[in-house]
């Protein structure tokens, strides 16, 4: 009976295939018995993925009130109720409701990627069970089955190969290589790295050609693609730093306004005449006026519209508190396939005995020059030069052609339409050979050949791995294998993968062609040097990283040399070397730590690999980026800070466990999306800085008349009036504001940096008092002349409105002057401050609003006081923003 707890658990492909076949106790030729297998099921389990419990949507909407201002609100809304104040109580609760439906709709924390996953899993399997062949559910395999796989089969759980016949696997989504992998049954060494695994097959991966035989070696959590699963479901999400300094905002000012209430409750009960009732409401009106309730409101709706530009801009955030996230990212890791490059294999070298060449055009596109020299080689008049063209346009089983949309596609394997394009490349159109005999490529020989009539001669064109078509031409006179191995060198050390070309003339009667053809008589023709092109324009968004401060770090699964190559060419790099997943397994979390301070580029990188980057990079205290687009990629998309998926070639599981999507794949679109957040922050800290004086200046009025004993100058309605109008139409045009000057030049702002510096409390507080004591002044006054309460309500509640409209154009530039180049460029700010207006003389004379809310018509020669007030708050903060100006610099 196989015993789980005693196998060889990771390491299959490092054993021979008889000591597995023991260990699992099962035959390579009947398979495992029927009984047996349903007793492996039931002590092991189906071949499944584990389930994971998701959150009711009504909890996660009863979360929504799981903040301290929210708090302090109920409990102000419970005792406006206790003392009949149902006007108060049924605003206050609309507050809160509101905000929390806000928090509901923009927080879609739905985790799909688990469901994802599942639908990779494959639903049969084609084993070998009592001797007979037959087909199952993929659920039913345990252990020590043997699987039959074929092309297009679906691989049904982690399996070791015991026979293989040209099988090669699509591995992109979990590897992350492009390239279909080639699989063997050779025993491999221990510390080989998943993407290195010839031997094995792994569950949800694809099988693209050739068959094969197996045995299965892990199933359900246990395999590759369950790991993955688990580790998705285990990875805690990290809060942005939005999320987070808000919560410590929110916490110091509810600690703070609600000791106020209590002193101010204490101070005027013992000390001034108020009933308990009175002063009760008036402690609840000094907290409603202190705590900024619009300001969750307002916040919500600036994300939202940083959403919609980044979409506007091709890319998709799933979730709003990730755009500002993206304005403090300080490092970036990226995939290289299709981000950093085009992902569109292209010749970039070309060598002859003769020649070397070099070629111009990038991709599937059939636009450049051969040239030599610095001039365009003649193709017609240098036969060596045709003949290896003829040789990879004949050698050859992909084709090139427009799509739909007019750009050229390759349909077959990028080496080969790589090859194809080459040949299209020639000043000279080539003739177009028949294939009258080949011999197909093999994983094993790494050649492929053709047979073909050209100049009336038979030929055996010959193209695939240097080497072997090496050994095929050392038997020649004229080939020197030292020369050619020296041109080898020289375009890997360029990272550019390397295809030889070579050639043999056979008789006329020659109809078929056989490897042992192969052997003598063959001549070489040259080497092609062959790179995924790096995007021009990520070269360009990396400098601008570099420029903003932002380290970009490549993380990829292609081997170290091609990869040091590539960042080399695209600025990525400090000098040292790339560093392997297999001496990353090796480090302990601190030497890690240390390594990615270090490095810039990691190579042949495992799922675990890429996770423990990211881990290392935060405990360092930087704001981690991610991008990934295979499956293999998302518990390290999910862990980071704000996780990175591709939108063209990204799997829906990497989509799932992103926080946003590149809809062109493109690197220059992550830095834009930075340039956003940075914005989106610089807009929000804009918000606060402008918010926060209505509050002060409120709470300042009425702490000003519990302290004198005099009726209240605002009630609690009319306070929450001010708050809510002012953060939903003059605020809102802050979210409009474009990126402040230099701001991409700056580097990211530390980690824990506060939402308030210094400079921003001094401005909250003196724009408070200016506003503040200026009403309670007016109040005294206007109460001293005889004039009725709600008219005097109507006067300060105006006043305060119209002070914090024309303090809205100072905020709009931190330092710079108002009246600057920019100021007619946000329309918005004019429109909302006209909607304003239009509120408050609707609230000033509409009988209904007046009922509402205990206002009073104002004569005209009354609104002289709001508008002079506005004009000295702004005129005060320009000149102190002139000040502070010339202090700086």
């Amino acid at each position: 009976m196989y015993d789980m707890k005693n196998s060889s658990h990771g390491k299959w492909f490092h054993l021979n295939t008889q000591d597995i076949i023991e260990q699992l106790n099962t035959n390579s030729e009947k398979g495992l018995d029927s009984k047996e297998a349903v007793k492996r099921q039931e002590l092991y389990g189906k071949n499944v993925l584990s389930e994971t419990k998701r959150e009711s949507n009504f909890k996660r909407f009863l979360k929504q009130f799981h903040d301290i201002l929210i708090y302090v609100l109920i409990f102000a809304a419970l005792i406006t109720t206790l003392l009949q104040q149902y006007i108060d109580t049924t605003v206050i609760v609309l507050v809160i409701i509101i905000n929390a439906f806000i928090g509901y709709i923009q927080e879609n924390k739905a985790e799909k990627a688990l469901h994802s996953i599942k639908k990779m899993l494959s639903l049969h399997a084609n084993v070998i069970r009592d001797g007979q062949r037959t087909k199952l559910g993929a659920d039913e395999l345990v252990v020590g089955d043997i699987v039959l796989l074929s092309a297009g089969d679906k691989v049904p759980a982690d399996i070791r190969f015991l026979q293989c016949h040209n099988i090669s696997i699509d591995e992109s989504a979990l590897t992350g290589e492009s390239v279909s992998a080639e699989k063997k049954t050779d025993t491999l060494p221990e510390d080989t790295v998943l993407g290195d695994r010839q031997n094995m097959a792994f569950s949800g991966t694809s099988v693209t050609s050739g068959t094969g035989i197996g045995v299965v070696v892990e199933t359900g959590n246990d395999t590759e693609l369950g790991k993955i699963n688990t580790s998705i479901a285990e990875v805690v999400e990290i809060k942005t730093p939005l999320l987070q300094q808000t919560a410590t905002f929110g916490k110091q000012i509810s600690i703070a306004i609600v000791g106020l209430g209590v002193i101010m409750f204490l101070f005027a009960y013992f000390l001034r005449d108020y009933g308990i009732g009175e002063l009760t409401l008036s402690i609840i009106a000094m907290i409603v006026a202190a705590i900024p309730e619009g300001l969750p409101a307002i916040m919500s709706i600036i994300l939202a519209i940083g959403v919609q530009n980044m979409a506007s801009k091709k890319a998709i955030v799933r979730n709003l508190p990730s755009v500002e996230t993206l304005g403090s990212v300080s490092v970036i890791c990226s995939d290289k396939t299709g981000t950093l490059t085009k992902n569109e294999m292209t010749v970039k070298s070309l060598v002859t005995a003769s020649n070397s060449y070099k070629i111009t055009g990038l991709g599937y596109t059939p636009e450049g020059k051969i040239s030599y020299d610095n001039k365009e080689a003649d193709v017609e008049g240098d036969e060596e030069l045709k003949r290896i063209l003829l040789c990879m346009k004949t050698v050859n089983d992909a084709t090139l052609a427009k799509d739909e949309n007019h750009h050229w596609k390759i349909h077959g394997e990028p080496t080969d339409g790589a090859l194809i394009t080459l040949a299209e490349k020639a000043n000279k159109e080539l003739p177009h050979l028949q294939k009258e005999a080949k011999i197909p490529f093999d994983s094993e020989y790494k050649y492929m050949a053709v047979l073909t009539t050209y100049h009336d001669s038979k030929y055996i064109f010959i193209k695939g791995a240097p080497d072997r078509l090496f050994e095929m031409a050392e038997s020649t006179n004229t080939f020197s294998r030292e020369f050619w191995e020296e041109k080898m060198l020289e375009l890997a050390k360029k990272g550019e993968r390397v295809i030889g070309a070579a050639y043999k003339k056979v008789p006329s009667n020659v109809q078929s062609i056989h490897h042992e053809d192969l052997k003598e008589e063959v001549h070489f023709l040259g080497l092609a040097g062959i790179i995924d092109p790096p995007r021009e324009e990520a070269i360009q968004a990396i400098e601008e990283c570099r420029n903003a401060g932002i380290r970009v770090k490549m993380i990829t699964g292609d081997h170290p040399e091609t990869a040091y190559a590539i960042g080399k060419q695209m600025g990525i790099g400090n000098g040292h070397h790339a560093l392997e997943g297999r001496k990353i397994d090796q480090l302990s979390d601190e030497e890690l730590a240390e390594a990615v301070q270090t490095y810039d580029i990691f190579a042949r990188t495992s799922p675990h690999n890429k996770l423990r980057l990211v881990e290392a990079l935060q405990s360092n205290g930087e704001i981690c980026s991610m991008t990934g687009d295979g499956v293999n990629d998302a518990p390290s998309l999910k862990k980071a800070d704000i996780g990175v998926a591709m939108g063209i070639k990204g799997t829906e599981v990497a989509k799932d466990a992103s926080k946003m999507i590149l809809v062109d794949d493109n690197f220059k679109t992550i830095v834009s999306a930075v340039e956003e957040g940075r914005r989106v922050y610089d807009n929000l800290k804009k918000t606060i800085l402008f918010i926060l004086p209505t509050n002060g200046a409120e709470a300042l009025l009425v702490a000003g008349s519990i302290l004198l004993g005099m009726s209240m100058p605002l009630t609690p309605v009319q306070i929450l009036w001010v708050n809510m109008i002012t953060a939903v139409t003059i605020a809102l045009s802050l979210a409009f504001e474009g990126l402040e000057k230099g701001a991409m030049n700056q580097p990211p702002r530390p980690k824990k940096s506060h939402l308030l510096n210094g400079y921003y409390v001094f401005r909250i507080a003196y724009v408070s008092i200016i506003i503040g004591m200026t009403c309670l002044y007016l109040f005294i006054n206007l109460s001293n002349l005889g004039y009725e309460l709600h008219l005097i309500n109507t006067i300060i509640l105006n006043t305060i409105v119209f002070g914090e409209m024309f303090y809205l154009f100072n905020c709009r530039n931190e330092l710079d002057p108002a009246f600057s180049k920019g100021f007619f460029t946000n329309k918005v700010a004019f429109l909302v401050s006209g909607l304003l207006i239009l509120f408050q003389i609707m609230i000033t004379y509409v009988p209904f609003l007046n009922t509402a809310l205990g206002t009073a018509p104002m004569k005209l020669s009354h609104w002289f006081i709001p508008i002079l007030l506005g004009a000295i708050v702004f005129l005060v903060v320009e000149v102190e923003k002139w000040m502070t100006r010339k202090v700086r610099s």
